[in-house]
């Protein structure tokens, strides 16, 4: 095989233009915490300055920042300006930093009061804090009833309660409450829950498990399969859990790796949910719906007649109606034997034409109707 030589002229250049380009590299290494701190600069910069306008356009535009249609039209804005970035940061990073600053901008003109199912760090805290930001006043409360409470009195400009997990379903005490005070729903976050188990022992000096209900049976078979022994005891929340394993020798708590940074315990293991799509959808409820965004759900309940039929003749009305059904729950009528109620959730805005005309219908054909209001689709939150 014949070699051909290189050109004496090119192997030149090459081995000049590496040579210069050695320095520059090294050069413009060294450069670049410089360019980080005047980025940093001209960021901060740019974040005051879209502070200023927001205070401007509150002024001249009050309606802007009225809620629930002020963050509603927030979502849809962190949507359309992360759809199209390119570069390293993946979009749920930017869509956290892009809803942090909507919620400092809007706390300029008037914070937020957000009840939650506390204490701090539970799952539904951390679901508020993606939906609200850390500068909403965010309450923790002691029971799902008393989060419908401050929303209803007023004490509250919103509620966050859980409505449904992907494992164990309905969450019955929400259902109850919206049958017994009137409330809208105008959100929701869905939240992908991850589990963890907390402690400051080994985990052969495990004697005790807290946690909620909720999470010890959506760790069931792991912990069955890993600590088979070792006594579970529920508590109030995951929160409450992770404060008795950093106070109790021998306890460990199911929680997220939130409240282990908090109540300073080791994560003995991650992710030890059986379900690997583990997420709990939450309601974001308040005093009216959601504005129409054009991705929509709407939420009812209704009851029918004791009869034979009578269930399949109103939900022939979504049928003819073209409204395709996403979750369906039927829950006993408090205080009486034998008598349901069922609630549906359908695709479209109360204010749609199918949605107000099957609404009509449905008057007719039931004991007890209500909308309970309609809210943006979002995509969960891992």
């Amino acid at each position: 095989m014949a070699i051909r030589a290189e050109d004496p002229e090119k192997a030149s250049s090459r081995v000049e233009a590496q040579g210069t380009s050695r320095p520059q590299k090294a050069k413009a290494q060294a450069d670049l915490p410089g360019k980080l701190k005047s980025l940093d600069r001209k960021l901060v910069e740019l974040l005051q300055r879209r502070a200023t306008i927001t205070l401007q356009l509150a002024r001249t535009n009050p309606q802007f920042l009225i809620p629930p249609a002020c963050w509603c039209s927030q979502d849809t804005w962190v949507e359309e300006v992360t759809k199209s970035s390119e570069g390293p940061l993946p979009r749920r990073c930017l869509q956290a930093i892009l809803r942090e600053l909507a919620s400092g901008c809007r706390a300029l003109i008037k914070p937020l009061r957000v009840a939650y199912l506390g204490p701090a760090y539970s799952y539904s805290h951390l679901a508020a804090v993606h939906r609200f930001g850390e500068s909403a006043e965010l309450v923790p409360v002691g029971t799902i009833a008393a989060v419908f409470e401050e929303v209803n009195r007023g004490h509250a400009d919103f509620g966050l309660v859980p409505i449904e997990n992907s494992t164990d379903g309905r969450v019955a005490d929400t259902l109850d409450m919206f049958v017994r005070l009137p409330v809208r729903i105008c959100g929701q976050v869905e939240l992908e829950i991850h589990h963890a188990l907390l402690a400051r022992c080994k985990r052969e000096e495990i004697r005790e498990v807290y946690s909620r209900p909720q999470a010890l049976s959506q760790c069931r078979n792991w912990l069955a399969r890993h600590i088979p022994a070792v006594k579970t005891v529920e508590v109030t929340s995951t929160s409450t859990a992770a404060q008795l394993a950093s106070e109790k020798p021998g306890a460990a708590a199911i929680a997220s790796i939130h409240a282990a940074v908090h109540y300073q315990l080791d994560v003995l293991a991650e992710r030890i949910e059986d379900n690997p799509n583990n997420t709990t959808r939450f309601a974001v409820i308040g005093k009216e719906s959601a504005p129409p965004s054009g991705r929509d759900r709407t939420a009812m309940l209704f009851q029918v007649e004791h009869r034979p039929g009578a269930l399949a003749e109103a939900m022939m009305i979504f049928k003819r109606n073209r409204l395709n059904l996403t979750w369906i729950e039927s829950f006993p009528v408090p205080g009486t034997r034998g008598a349901y109620l069922f609630f549906v959730e359908m695709e479209g805005h109360e204010t749609d034409t199918r949605v107000r005309r099957a609404f009509a219908s449905l008057k007719r054909k039931t004991l007890r109707l209500e909308c309970l209001g309609s809210y943006p689709v979002t995509e969960p939150i891992g």
